[in-house]
């Protein structure tokens, strides 16, 4: 099954950011929360767009995720992994490392995930605010694996439904910058841009 926000979600979605919702103050780097004790996920963005997106991952909130995305990267995995569904208003999904990589096949991109297993759950009760970054997952709530999402805008609505694993320090001007998909195709990205590479910092 695809690992996407579900069609419930999408159609919040579309209705919400219609009409917007608040979004928490960003400094002029573009940055939404200072940054911890990391680990920090450090992104290379390239395609229509260009450069680093830096995200402060917070093991104390899903140490689970938060291993796998670090372990993902320190494999290279997410390297040539395209975002390939972007909402304007709403958020850029990236993180398919079976069926996402650049040059390839990518009409199965977003129903993939790792060599790993699927994750158990680890909600919390940390908002999805603009720069946050929450892991996808299919209708089954532990099904998340390597995709996550990162948020242009608040979206109360997934608070408690999707797993939280970091927020953007760095880079949400990148970030705003990244391709879209077309709202006929669900966010689905025609050439989409990609990571170029993702370290563990």
């Amino acid at each position: 099954m695809r690992k996407l926000l579900g069609a419930t979600v999408l159609a919040l979605a579309a209705t919400g950011f219609a009409t917007g919702f608040a979004t928490v103050a960003l400094a002029q780097d573009g940055t939404t929360a200072p940054d911890g004790p990391g680990p920090n996920l450090v992104l290379e963005i390239g395609g229509t767009t260009s450069g680093k997106v830096v995200i402060d991952l917070l093991p104390d909130v899903a140490p689970q995720h938060v291993e796998r995305i670090t372990q993902l990267a320190n494999e290279h995995a997410y390297d040539d992994v395209v975002f390939h569904r972007v909402i304007e208003g709403f958020m850029a999904q990236t993180g398919d490392v079976q069926f996402g990589k650049r040059g390839g096949d990518l009409s199965m991109a977003g129903m993939g995930g790792s060599k790993y297993g699927d994750l158990p759950a680890e909600f919390s009760n940390r908002s999805f605010t603009r720069g946050m970054v929450g892991m996808a997952r299919s209708a089954d709530p532990n099904s998340a694996n390597s995709q996550f999402f990162i948020m242009f805008d608040a979206a109360p609505h997934l608070d408690g439904q999707y797993t939280i694993v970091g927020h953007v320090v760095e880079g949400m001007d990148v970030v705003d910058q990244i391709k879209k998909g077309a709202a006929q195709q669900n966010g689905l990205v025609a050439d989409p841009d990609y990571i170029v590479h993702a370290t563990i910092e």
